[in-house]
């Protein structure tokens, strides 16, 4: 029955946001990019979810949504995060867009000290604006019904101390680690971490910005569990 249930939500033309999935209303801008970008058909089904793990299947109609299955709640699972310092071009929005994929419930930017971007004032508001928009997107994509929380930038020194940090020289053993610093083109700088932080590896070989992140989320959703067939174990309306 989950299995049929997940083919379902897969196989429906969209995820989208809505206030209450028990009540279904879009937003204009999200109105005008069913039934004029995805140029949805009547009766055609999407899924919508609040943010935070409830959600419905609805079909579309000539004016609004009709929901057709009751409301389910998916389980929360693990809060994973990944602290990631930005990298050059677009490639730290592929990484966002892949951590979230993944299943990364918080990202948040780090400004380390050997950044090759710009990161200050209105450019680095406008990275964080876009992260928080593609995390969105691709929260729809997968079909995640938590909202991944793209947080505000930190500086290294104000990194909790539970927060592993991602390092050639790094242990191979990531029990218990749920999250994680991954550092920028250039790598760390030396004495940039503390020596007693926890420092763990992510391999033999040296891996691009963007690779590193993909396989910090990797680990971290793994070793949070999930993995299998959880969806939709109750109903709350």
């Amino acid at each position: 029955m989950i299995r049929a249930e997940w083919a379902r939500r897969v196989a429906a033309l969209a995820q989208l946001h809505v206030e209450s999935p028990g009540e279904p209303v879009l937003a204009d801008a999200d109105e005008h990019h069913l039934r004029k970008v995805l140029r949805a058909n009547v009766g055609e089904e999407v899924v919508v979810t609040d943010g935070h793990g409830s959600w419905s299947i609805c079909q579309v109609d000539e004016r609004r949504l009709r929901r057709v299955t009751p409301v389910q709640l998916d389980p929360a699972g693990d809060v994973t995060t990944l602290y990631l310092a930005p990298l050059k071009g677009d490639r730290s929005e592929w990484a966002v867009a892949k951590a979230t994929e993944l299943g990364v419930s918080r990202i948040v930017p780090l400004a380390s000290q050997r950044l090759v971007v710009k990161f200050k004032g209105e450019t680095r508001d406008k990275i964080v604006s876009r992260w928080r928009r593609i995390a969105k997107e691709s929260c729809g994509q997968c079909r995640r019904t938590y909202d991944v929380v793209v947080e505000q930038p930190l500086l290294v020194r104000d990194v909790p101390a539970n927060v592993a940090v991602a390092d050639f020289a790094g242990t191979g053993d990531w029990s218990g680690v749920r999250s994680v610093a991954i550092g920028p083109e250039g790598g760390w700088e030396p004495q940039e971490w503390s020596s007693e932080r926890r420092f763990v590896s992510l391999g033999p070989t040296v891996l691009r910005g963007e690779t590193a992140a993909v396989s910090a989320a990797a680990i971290l959703a793994f070793g949070a569990g999930g993995w299998g067939f959880t969806i939709g174990t109750g109903s709350n309306g």
